[in-house]
């Protein structure tokens, strides 16, 4: 399901960012007494009785028209409020009702989309004047201190309560989330792939702004497919609108059953970013391919493939379980092979071994090394099971979970791997207590 988008809204200083930072319980956003701190964005995921939600925090409305920096801060305002699913319009309770309040309040009446009035800066209720506030016709004032946090506990029941509701994806299908750096080839690949032009292809990097869902059959097999807005570093996101296709296209990862990472060949290895989104991907569980594009307009030799994989395994040693594949979207050199890749990825993602056979290859395992003992107790593991698919998870039981050292829980996985090798897909350990107790 599509996890919905939160946004905090208001003028300068009014504490956007301190609730930003109780809501998501960090101090990523920075704060600061000086007005218009903010001027950037930032967005974290967020979670509340079981809800998740991504979180916005939003640059602040100025009063002055002709101020530079702050016709952009209105932008990002006015990009949050088309982008958002619900907004939390935030006061300064203790300075009252402002002009701009009345403009952000108009704002946000006019998408016809669910938003709270967040009163700030109320330590006791009973001794704070909400009057004034009653004009921007936003019903009671929801008063917190994000500073102490609180009735941050209510405002965010009153925020699940008003989410719009979770619109079920299509769970025949396999969602494909394209994804990649800016201008690598996406929409090319993928239109090659479809045999029609259905996107935006374009030499200007960023051209694709939204997340495409594509459908498609293949072998009987229902694949949508989503090309998505580049991913880039945040610190090098500079405008409101590539700020919100960057939280689109993590939102289209969360979404997707396996990733294609699309990198370009003519830059002659990964960059740190495509090793990010990568990493995005993995950790979220989904399937991965790696498609090396472009390849076409890269001198080689015959060891030219060999060479490109073993600088990626060298910096991401994850990758040595994702399979590559080297293509040109401009020529179609080999695009049409990764419907096969994908199907792979897939039946690897569902095996399921039996759990005589996973202790059979745990007792193999054992016989070669036996995990190290810790001082004055002896670590033992007794059997494992697979307890889930996509990903696969096998969950090892032992007397002390907690002391197998990381080393020998990379020498399982390793020694799993090597006779289930659960391609493309990564493969979770769990260490748990022999007796049924919490996880290690």
């Amino acid at each position: 399901m599509s996890v919905p988008v939160v946004a905090i809204i208001g003028r300068p200083n009014v504490g956007k960012s301190a609730l930003f930072n109780r809501i998501i319980g960090d101090d990523e956003a920075i704060v600061s007494d000086e007005a218009g701190t903010t001027r950037d964005r930032h967005f974290s995921k967020a979670e509340w009785n079981g809800r998740a939600f991504w979180l916005v925090d939003t640059g602040g409305l100025s009063d002055d028209p002709n101020a530079p920096m702050d016709k952009e801060i209105r932008q990002q305002v006015a990009t949050a409020v088309e982008e958002a699913d619900m907004m939390l319009f935030v006061v300064d309770a203790n300075a009252g009702l402002h002009p701009s309040d009345h403009r952000v309040a108009e704002m946000i009446r006019t998408t016809g989309k669910p938003w709270l009035l967040v009163a700030n800066k109320v330590d006791d209720p009973s001794r704070t004047d909400f009057y004034d506030f009653y004009k921007l016709g936003a019903g009671d004032p929801f008063p917190v201190s994000a500073q102490n946090g609180k009735n941050s506990g209510d405002l965010l029941d009153a925020v699940i309560a008003k989410l719009p509701e979770s619109v079920p994806e299509d769970e025949e299908a396999l969602r494909v989330a394209v994804v990649g750096r800016p201008n690598v080839g996406k929409s090319s690949f993928v239109n090659r792939l479809l045999g029609e032009e259905r996107l935006v292809v374009n030499d200007v990097a960023g051209t694709t702004r939204d997340a495409i869902d594509t459908p498609m059959i293949y072998h009987g097999r229902k694949m949508i497919f989503v090309d998505t807005a580049g991913l880039r570093r945040q610190t090098k996101i500079d405008d409101g609108v590539e700020f919100y296709s960057s939280l689109r296209a993590r939102r289209a990862i969360e979404r997707a059953n396996i990733c294609v990472l699309l990198i370009d060949a003519t830059e002659g290895e990964f960059h740190q970013q495509d090793l990010n989104i990568a990493h995005l991907a993995w950790e979220a569980g989904h399937g991965l391919i790696v498609v090396v594009n472009k390849w076409d307009l890269v001198e080689k030799d015959d060891k030219a493939v060999h060479k490109f994989e073993k600088k990626a395994h060298e910096k991401a040693p994850f990758l040595k379980h994702v399979p590559f594949l080297f293509t040109s979207a401009l020529t179609g050199q080999r695009v049409s092979k990764i419907l096969d890749v994908i199907q792979l990825v897939d039946e690897q993602s569902r095996v399921r071994i039996t759990t005589s056979d996973v202790n059979a290859r745990l007792a193999e395992l054992l016989a070669r090394r036996q995990p190290n003992q810790a001082a004055g107790r002896e670590v033992k593991l007794n059997y494992a099971t697979q307890v889930s698919v996509a990903p696969p998870t096998i969950a090892f039981f032992g007397n002390h979970p907690d002391l197998v050292e990381e080393h020998y829980i990379r020498f399982l996985h390793n020694g799993f791997r090597e006779t289930y090798p659960f391609t493309g897909n990564p493969l979770r350990i769990l260490m748990r207590r022999k007796s049924g107790g919490a996880a290690a």
